[in-house]
């Protein structure tokens, strides 16, 4: 999943960022409202988090913006204020969930799963499955099938996979691939998709992914 996490706290940032990367998930992170509204203007995310007490625009009125533009996109907010009425007043406006500061990061990814998966059921993807000869990918379970046999990858591995399947007769370049399953702000390995590509055709075919040298890379002939 792709998230975007709005929180002008810089520990707290970081250690969410560092948390939900662990946890597979691509994060983009911004610390002011300004930047939110910019790049959800240019993205898709799968999930918001928001901090209410941000700088230049608050969490409350990028809500309100995103929900006036009719994005859909679930939305977390955070917050040090508790009160029932405050919470109310902020599901009303269009927020998902909630989560009262100090939270537990493992609860947060769990609800970020979860108000994915309700997400999906209510506006499910366009495409459920992808199949390219013997290969299957199922995005909503994030499973592979070779042959009908399920391999396992990791959460990264799944994206880098998905990704050149989405674009079967054309040439992925790293920049592009790399653009895809890492946030904006994430420190990138220089052979980080080098790798990736390297565990796909072991873990499942040596002819399933060519390099074009020089230029990046395109699913084979299966």
């Amino acid at each position: 999943m792709r998230l975007l996490l709005a929180e002008d706290d810089t520990a707290l940032g970081r250690a969410t960022c560092v948390y939900m990367m662990r946890d597979g998930h691509a994060v983009d992170w911004v610390t002011n409202g300004n930047q939110l509204i910019e790049l959800t203007g240019k993205f898709d995310y799968d999930c918001v988090l928001l901090d209410l007490g941000l700088p230049e625009l608050s969490g409350r009125d990028c809500l309100v913006n995103m929900r006036s533009r009719e994005l859909t996109t679930p939305v977390i907010v955070t917050t040090a204020q508790g009160f029932r009425d405050h919470r109310i007043h902020l599901l009303d406006l269009g927020a998902d969930d909630y989560l009262v500061k100090p939270y537990d990061l493992a609860e947060l990814s769990a609800r970020v799963k979860a108000i994915v998966r309700r997400s999906q059921v209510v506006n499910p993807p366009a495409q459920t499955q992808q199949s390219f000869g013997p290969l299957t990918l199922m995005p909503a379970s994030n499973s592979v099938l070779w042959h009908g046999n399920t391999v396992v990858l990791t959460a990264k591995e799944f994206r880098v996979l998905e990704a050149l399947l989405q674009r079967q007769n054309r040439i992925v370049t790293r920049q592009q691939l790399e653009a895809e399953i890492y946030g904006w702000n994430e420190s990138v390995g220089s052979n980080a998709i080098e790798v990736h590509i390297h565990h796909l055709r072991r873990k499942i075919s040596g002819e399933l992914i060519q390099t074009v040298r020089g230029v990046g890379y395109q699913v084979g002939t299966l």
